[in-house]
């Protein structure tokens, strides 16, 4: 695309140089710049994008868009002047990819818990009744039949417009995208036309970034307020429709404002979906659902209570997408639950052993109630907190493993440049009786610990980190996969 193309109808200030580049892509991160690309030196968190002007240019981007006109700049880059770069950013990789997200069915999913198992549920469901769904979460970026391991939950906006245009060209005919609360604050689904927005719920994590729950909130709710219900898409005649789970505290502020239809869901009150008759298995839940004058029974083979609620979002999506009850249920009845959530390690020993996801107290929580209504003997839970991030859940999760497990072993779970030692102090000031916690500051030490005192009626949960095949250390990031050391350590004890 012609740079003169690609700025039309785009407010900038002034274009120094030429306007007849052909460009071959657009990126504000100069270590991913190639040939023929527009850079956007943006002003983020921790730097000022100007400064990798030069990296930018040597790996050969041809055009900048810059606050600040730079009379050094060899003369055959473009510069284009605006106030902030980051502003326009989204416009630009909305046009460069032709607005992808105008040609698709949007569904874009925020909250603190819950995100990933419903995304794969709704992408699921689209897949079975509404052709092919791309996705953008947490894990994994499907694009077609193609997966990709995820980068970050939310990328930034040109990737995600990207991830678009790739998944429509691949012939999906809807998406759907985890938004996280920092994807939208750093504008990153900026000119995303979302047909669905989406709360499942809001508890205590990332004030470190947001300072206050208030704060937090705000930035989801934007989400919502992009909503836009005059926008129709060529043949999809569905409503924009904002779905929030009605039995959160915070959906009447998620709602604020927002100008689309809703659908609220549930298991209290009067939802507009509500799920009655709940009973939780081993190997599934079976439940009521009741929707205006209809009234159905359903199985989900996800286990616990808090994934009824995963469960009735993404039904409430279907719902959205004018799919039939019936339809939707039996779609949903033949879902699989995504890597790392309450994922089970089958092992030689018989031993009954889980990984999750879980690192807020909130999310440690659910899972441990879940399998406290199926334990017949203990609960061993091997948990930690991440370094350099919110520190004020970190007592609260010692609480809650106090509370729920009958055996805590803490240890170390990404601890970054922080000191594993200081994170576990912190974590040990929610504990009532913290004598009687087991710490092992090795990972590894630590789920071995736990492996050697279970017996087959117990419950081994090692949270935290889920799908993650990493360990983060301040100087080096390690190989390291719980379920695969889990495996590996019941098979030494079987060989031994």
């Amino acid at each position: 695309m012609k740079l003169s193309q690609l700025l039309k109808g785009i407010p900038v200030k002034e274009v120094k140089g030429s306007k007849e580049l052909e460009i071959t892509g657009i990126c504000s991160n100069s270590k991913l710049i190639a040939p023929g690309n527009l850079f956007v030196a943006r002003k983020g968190i921790m730097a000022d994008g100007s400064q990798y002007i030069p990296e930018a240019i040597a790996s050969g981007a041809v055009a900048i868009v810059t606050d600040l006109y730079d009379p050094l700049t060899p003369k055959h880059i473009t510069q284009i002047i605006h106030s902030d770069p980051a502003e326009i950013e989204g416009l630009l990789a909305a046009h460069y990819y032709q607005r992808a997200s105008d040609e698709m069915y949007m569904v874009g999913l925020t909250g603190t818990n819950g995100k990933t198992t419903t995304s794969f549920l709704i992408t699921h469901l689209f897949n079975q009744t509404a052709g092919l769904c791309g996705l953008i979460g947490t894990i994994e970026y499907i694009i077609g039949k193609t997966r990709y391991k995820a980068t970050r939950t939310t990328p930034d906006v040109c990737s995600t417009h990207k991830l678009l245009r790739e998944m429509r060209l691949q012939g999906c005919q809807s998406a759907v995208a985890e938004v996280t609360s920092h994807a939208l604050d750093q504008g990153r689904v900026d000119q995303v036309d979302f047909d669905v927005a989406l709360f499942t719920n809001l508890t205590l994590d990332h004030l470190d970034y947001h300072h206050t729950m208030e704060e937090y909130a705000k930035a989801k709710q934007k989400l919502f307020l992009s909503l836009d219900p005059t926008k129709r898409k060529m043949g999809l005649p569905f409503p924009k429709t904002a779905i929030v789970n009605a039995d959160s505290p915070w959906s009447d502020f998620m709602l604020q404002g927002c100008k689309a239809e809703t659908l609220t869901y549930g298991m209290m009150g009067n939802p507009d979906l509500k799920a009655t008759e709940v009973v939780l298995s081993p190997s599934g839940t079976h439940l009521t659902m009741t929707y205006k004058e209809e009234r159905i029974s359903a199985f989900s083979p996800f286990v616990g209570r808090f994934n009824v609620y995963n469960y009735l979002a993404a039904v409430a999506v279907g719902l959205a997408r004018q799919l039939p009850l019936k339809t939707i249920v039996e779609a949903l009845a033949t879902a699989t639950p995504p890597p790392g959530r309450l994922d089970k390690v089958d092992n030689p020993l018989g031993l009954k052993i889980y990984v999750d996801f879980a690192h807020s107290d909130d999310a440690l929580l659910n899972v441990l109630t879940c399998l406290n209504e199926f334990k017949t003997g203990r609960i061993i839970v091997v948990f930690g907190c991440g370094g350099n991030r919110d520190a004020s859940k970190r007592p609260k999760m010692g609480r809650v493993c106090e509370e729920h497990a009958d055996v805590v072993i803490i240890t170390s779970d990404n601890p970054r440049n922080e000191s594993p030692e200081a994170i576990i102090d912190e974590i040990k000031k929610g504990l009532k009786h913290p004598e009687r916690a087991c710490v092992k500051l090795d990972r590894k030490e630590a789920i071995e610990q736990a492996i050697s005192i279970a017996t087959p009626d117990d419950l081994i949960l090692i949270a935290g980190k889920g799908h993650e095949t990493y360990q983060i250390f301040g100087h080096k990031t390690i190989e390291f996969d719980d379920k695969q050391v889990a495996l590996e350590l019941c098979q030494n004890r079987v060989f031994a």
